[in-house]
């Protein structure tokens, strides 16, 4: 027994590791939010954490999971192996920023998220720009305007994230060219953002 578990590589959360390397994929992950809940018994209170993780790739793959645990540890690797399962995949734009403006909501949360020109930055709170990060998106202004519970933002962040277009897509949908979707007028700025996109 002790010797298959040792044929299969050591630990799972190394085994993970090794399998994204393998698929050139490599995730980091943020800490959004960890929270002490008590549950209260006979004997007094037991004491457990929930844990809020973002991971991404950085290059346009995103997740987040919530994790509970007695432990801190346990409660992060159970967030971090459930944000891996819940991976998008955000059209970006020169890989910077995004390709228009989005809304989205989540039960009280409520976000709007801006495209911006180069050099902006991220200028977005705490959870918005844990996601941002992790997303690879180097340019965006981003505003909570309802709860402030992280675990809202961040799944109306994650609502407005799958509302995203980009102009091949679109162009794909209405079988058209992607220059064809700006009009005349801008058909010689758009040769080459087509091409990047």
């Amino acid at each position: 027994m002790a010797r298959e578990a040792r044929e299969g590589g050591g630990k799972p959360r190394e085994r993970e590791r090794e399998r994204d390397r393998e698929t050139g994929d490599e995730l980091i992950d943020k800490l959004v939010t960890i929270n002490r809940v008590a549950k209260v018994v006979k004997g007094g209170r037991r004491f457990a954490f929930a844990a809020l993780v973002v991971v991404g790739d950085q290059k346009g793959r995103v997740g987040y999971g919530a994790g509970k645990a007695r432990e801190v540890p346990e409660a992060i690797r159970k967030a971090t192996e459930r944000a891996k399962k819940t991976m998008i995949r955000v059209p970006m734009k020169e890989g910077r920023t995004l390709h228009h403006d989005i809304r989205g909501k989540f039960g009280a949360g409520d976000v709007v998220i801006r495209a911006a020109p180069a050099g902006t930055g991220i200028i977005a709170g705490g959870p918005l720009r844990a996601v941002f990060e992790t997303l690879g998106i180097g340019d965006v202004v981003a505003k909570s305007l309802g709860s402030r519970n992280p675990h809202n933002m961040v799944k109306a962040t994650f609502a407005a994230l799958t509302t995203v277009t980009s102009p091949r897509a679109v162009a794909t949908r209405r079988s058209k060219k992607v220059a064809d979707l700006y009009g005349s007028t801008a058909k010689k700025d758009i040769g080459a953002e087509a091409a990047d996109v």
